[in-house]
């Protein structure tokens, strides 16, 4: 795997701390600035806004620029949002700001996969996407809970200004490690390229997949402190080291992810929303353990990142022709499903059905995501043979070549895998 990687996953680093840690810092921020919390929680949608509208605008804006320039522009642009928060002088600055910090989010992650994907061969591309994404699961091992522990001895805003410097890190190693080569868009591009490709069906479907299954996660992990601590009976100071045994599974699930993807890149979509459907459904009973709801963490993690590469991939090959922008989108994609997974958890919380009913409404909403694959996969089988017809009327006209074709129904074989 080439260096390179080793830039975009730095970025990530930088860009999964500043997007976990304000859970931890919300009740330092709320007593600094004389906010409540709920006021408080607002600053953590605000960065969750700021990455929905920022991954397909910034995309859409950046089609004609090479993609080292826009890489290192997202993260400047990153770097600029958390000086500003290390610098608000009260509430509404620091939420302008957590927006600010937000708009680069998805475009780095959505340009970033695509960059990835160019600097290695076709059987390895989900293991790059997933060698990226390393960078988000490692914050939350290692970025998190340190960025807490500053921001609680240091002050809050000492951790914003640390988290610029990972985004000057960033920015320096993309300079020096991202050839020039790989960084240009190809004649296809550009922004009608970009918005043609938004129009297929099957790309849509993979967007859905991605807003259900990973909405079944957040549905869960909204709300697994309560569950942790009045269900398995841990203490609340425990609870930090429990995420970062969330962030261990999540790291195992990416890279296992990754690897199974390039051999089987539906059959490891289906293996991972089957596996979190039934995590999910055994979370009431695994949470009466101490010992069991560790492991049901650790679970939670590796069964729900199993699918992050695969989605990934699965966006990008059915929007071949212009891939930066329907990557971004999957980034925001993922971000609804933050949203949306949490308010479901939520109803079920409020509805009375017990402190892990969210997770059961999780698995519900697994069991969806994988019944949208199965549409997804569907379609595509019903595509492929009026592909095949295209591509025996292309090999019988004269001038064209025989291992175009060949290449062409590989490509076909592939995405169906």
């Amino acid at each position: 795997m080439p260096l390179a990687l080793l830039a975009l996953a730095v970025g990530a680093f930088g860009l999964g701390t500043t997007e976990f840690v304000m859970m931890g810092l919300l009740p330092d921020v709320a007593d600094d600035l004389h906010l409540s919390l709920p006021t408080a929680g607002h600053l953590v949608s605000a960065y969750a806004l700021g990455v929905v509208i920022g991954a397909p605008l910034l995309a859409a804006v950046t089609t004609r620029m090479s993609r080292r320039t826009v890489l290192m522009s997202l993260m400047g642009l990153f770097v600029a949002g958390n000086a500003l928060s290390a610098l608000a002088p009260g509430y509404d600055s620091l939420l302008a700001a957590r927006f600010l910090s937000g708009l680069p989010h998805g475009a780095f992650f959505g340009m970033g996969a695509v960059v990835a994907t160019s600097l290695v061969a076709p059987e390895r591309k989900a293991r790059s996407v997933s060698l990226m994404f390393l960078g988000l699961t490692v914050a939350n091992i290692a970025g998190v809970p340190v960025a807490t522990l500053m921001g609680q001895h240091l002050g809050w805003r000492a951790t914003f200004l640390g988290v610029s410097a990972i985004g000057v890190a960033a920015i320096v190693s993309l300079a020096l490690l991202i050839p020039r080569d790989h960084t240009h868009p190809t004649p296809a591009t550009g922004l009608r390229g970009e918005l043609a490709a938004l129009r297929s069906l099957p790309v849509w479907l993979a967007l859905g997949t991605t807003i259900a299954g990973f909405g079944a996660l957040f549905s869960a992990y909204s709300y697994i402190t309560p569950m942790l601590t009045d269900s398995a009976g841990y203490a609340d100071s425990s609870v930090t080291l429990l995420l970062a045994l969330f962030g261990v599974g999540a790291t195992i699930g990416n890279l296992l992810g990754g690897r199974l993807a390039d051999h089987a890149m539906r059959g490891t979509l289906f293996a991972g929303l089957t596996s979190l459907a039934a995590v999910l459904a055994l979370f009431p009973l695994l949470m009466q353990s101490t010992w069991s709801a560790a492991l049901a963490v650790v679970l939670l993690g590796v069964a729900a990142f199993v699918a992050g590469s695969p989605l990934q991939m699965m966006v990008m090959e059915k929007a071949a022709a212009g891939p930066s922008l329907a990557s971004s989108a999957n980034q925001a994609a993922f971000n609804l499903a933050n949203a949306g997974g949490a308010w479901i958890g939520g109803l079920a919380l409020a509805a009375g059905f017990g402190v892990t009913s969210p997770a059961v409404a999780g698995a519900g909403l697994a069991v969806l995501g994988l019944g949208v694959a199965g549409v997804a996969y569907a379609v595509d089988v019903r595509r492929a043979p009026s592909a095949g017809r295209e591509r025996v009327v292309a090999v019988s006209t004269p001038g064209r070549a025989g291992s175009e074709a060949e290449a062409e129904a590989e490509a076909e074989a592939e995405a169906l895998r």
